[in-house]
């Protein structure tokens, strides 16, 4: 496929990802505001932060009144992910050249990740780092465009964010997660994480995330080690 073909297809095929990261970009917006946060700053947040779980986690902690170290510990913490992530694509974009892969990485999110490591494994990555492209710009502008929308509800319609909007979120990320869990590793980091999620739940200033994160990656990474392991005996 040429090049422009296959940048339409990363964006068509990332379509049901769009339109489950509406509300969430949404709510997004309208958490900030209402945190204390400027249309600015929570616009420049999306901008060139481009993590949504981390930019809800950030509000939140902004909203309480954490410090900064706290705040950069617990989104980096939460970003972890994002290791495993790059560790899977790498034999798909090892050949690519630097100005392919640092903007890709920057826009790798879950749902570029779900859609694009599917189509490298179904259907090879040749051309690759153009479809890749067309799911991150589309995820990108979309997270923007509706981070706008957030804001400016925010500031028209109070309390917007009670309306319960948040279950985007989940069945986001459900959708996301529920295909990857057919690999020992990935079911691993879902059940440790999950497991201490629950078991630490409440702690203050987020620790519960921050935890169940880095114990999720830690298991899939421990999982991973032994398979290769018993490969090779």
């Amino acid at each position: 496929m040429k090049p422009f073909a296959l940048l339409l297809a990363g964006a068509r095929d990332s379509l049901p990802m769009l339109v489950g990261a509406a509300p969430f970009g949404v709510i997004f917006g309208t958490l900030a505001v209402g945190a204390g946060l400027s249309a600015g700053a929570t616009l420049a947040m999306s901008a060139f932060v481009f993590a949504g779980s981390s930019q809800f986690v950030a509000v939140s902690l902004i909203g309480a009144g954490a410090a900064l170290p706290v705040i950069w510990l617990t989104t980096f913490v939460v970003n972890l992910r994002h290791a495993l992530y790059s560790a899977t694509l790498l034999p798909y974009a090892r050949d690519w050249s630097a100005r392919w892969r640092w903007p890709l990485a920057f826009w790798l999110t879950d749902e570029t990740f779900a859609v694009v490591e599917h189509r490298f494994r179904s259907q090879g990555a040749a051309g690759g780092q153009w479809y890749q492209l067309g799911s991150s710009l589309a995820m990108y502008l979309n997270w923007f465009l509706w981070s706008v929308v957030g804001v400016w509800l925010g500031k028209a319609v109070p309390g917007l964010a009670g309306w319960g909007l948040d279950f985007a979120m989940v069945a986001t990320f459900t959708a996301i997660v529920a295909p990857q869990l057919k690999k020992r590793p990935a079911l691993a980091a879902a059940a440790a994480a999950g497991a201490v999620a629950l078991l630490a739940r409440g702690l203050p200033y987020k620790l519960d995330l921050m935890l169940a994160a880095l114990v999720g990656v830690l298991a899939g990474v421990a999982c991973e080690r032994l398979a290769e392991r018993r490969a090779a005996a």
